[in-house]
């Protein structure tokens, strides 16, 4: 791909992804993205034919999760990782806006709720398959349900970014971790 049209690209995803956080998906719209990355409207029309084209691409390319290496720790410790990520993402990110947005959106506009639901359960598969991980080599126990676990894991940093005043401290996944996960089984 020509460079000029990759850069272009991306300073269009990143207009669309801080645009989103401040307006909300109801004001957002595709002449404020055009304006703000300094691009026509066929431009992004060309490239994204909807907003929510455009916000599925910006959320799908920006916002990159990491991929615990599987030999880099124990699963606790990777669960840990992953955890801060999500903490850290969601109160210090354009992309922590971006959810919300999302979110408020999706009940009203059922393709908003298809994208968020499978955007996240992909997500979330990192986790529970990390989680899986620790079933299989023993560090959690073979009844442990990794479905819960992860729904229990990343909702509480959700809740506490949505419907209180302070996000989830990144200093506080160990506890959650631990909560969750229960204490560490000896070798």
């Amino acid at each position: 791909m020509d460079k000029r049209i990759e850069r272009t690209q991306w300073d269009v995803r990143r207009a669309a992804i801080a645009l989103l956080g401040e307006r909300g998906y109801a004001a957002f719209n595709m002449e404020a993205v055009a304006r703000q990355a300094g691009v026509s409207k066929s431009t992004l029309y060309r490239h994204w034919p909807t907003k929510l084209s455009l916000i599925a691409d910006a959320l799908e390319t920006l916002n990159e999760q990491p991929r615990p290496v599987p030999s880099q720790g124990s699963v606790r410790q990777r669960v840990c990782r992953l955890m801060q990520h999500l903490a850290e993402a969601l109160s210090t990110s354009q992309f922590g806006a971006c959810i919300p947005a999302l979110m408020e959106a999706s009940h009203r506009h059922a393709e908003v709720a298809q994208f968020l639901h499978s955007y996240s359960a992909r997500r979330r598969r990192t986790l529970v398959d990390l989680l899986r991980e620790g079933v299989a080599s023993g560090e959690l126990p073979a009844e442990f349900d990794a479905e819960m676990a992860a729904l229990a894991l990343s909702g509480a940093i959700f809740y506490q970014r949505s419907m209180t005043p302070e996000p989830f401290a990144a200093d506080d996944i160990p506890s959650l971790v631990t909560l969750v996960l229960g204490p560490e089984r000896p070798n």
